[in-house]
């Protein structure tokens, strides 16, 4: 397995990227590489790899959806009371990692954090299917439970009180589940290319505008 792993190679021949070819605003040129990978048939496109602090100082990943993406930063949900949104409040930062392998790109974010308003959280918990609303209800996010049959007892429960159909009560968002916003500090630009030669773009803020730099690989 372990020469399998170290043999496995796959030549970029994609075209590439300068400071000339991307547009001065970070989100923008994400938006377009989004779009690329969403016409290539990218699997989730608007997956990312969400790392944070973790409450014993140790990094901590996991992968995410973006919900909202503006000039703002990037919106993603969950449960206020589970281990990832007990790093944020105790360290407002993370980084996170969009990966469009299929295209040989990847963008890197870091930035702060802060939770959404409760408007834009109620608005898009609308959306939600209503099993997934339900399922929001019914979870207690990284808290121990002994089996499977604990959670499906819970939304058993939740399915009780409001009905599981569009003849149920409108299910309203529970108090404790919500979105937070990375707010961008720092972007990067990655474009696989030939001989492990890729390209990389960097915007940093500077006197209030974005600065690009290209780094070596």
């Amino acid at each position: 397995m372990s020469d399998s792993i170290r043999s496995r190679r796959v030549q970029y021949e994609t075209a590439g990227l300068d400071v000339d070819d991307v547009y001065g605003d970070p989100m923008l040129q994400w938006q377009r590489w989004h779009d690329d990978a969403f016409e290539a048939g990218v699997a989730e496109p608007n997956a990312m790899t969400l790392s944070t602090i973790g409450l014993d100082g140790g990094p901590d990943s996991r992968i995410v959806l973006a919900r909202g993406a503006d000039e703002r930063g990037f919106a993603f949900y969950t449960n206020y009371s589970g281990a990832k949104s007990r790093q944020l409040e105790a360290k407002p930062v993370a980084s996170a990692v969009f990966g469009w392998l299929d295209l040989h790109r990847q963008v890197r974010v870091r930035g702060t954090v802060e939770r959404v308003s409760g408007k834009e959280s109620d608005d898009y918990f609308a959306t939600r299917p209503r099993s997934s609303q339900l399922g929001a209800w019914a979870s207690p996010q990284s808290e121990v439970i002994a089996d499977r049959s604990v959670l499906e007892a819970r939304v058993a429960a939740v399915e009780a009180e409001f009905g599981t159909d569009d003849d149920g009560e409108t299910v309203a968002r529970p108090g404790f589940w919500g979105g937070w916003r990375l707010v961008p500090t720092e972007w990067e630009f990655w474009q696989g290319r030939p001989s492990r030669l890729h390209d990389r773009l960097r915007y940093t803020r500077s006197d209030g505008a974005w600065q690009i730099d290209r780094l070596a690989p």
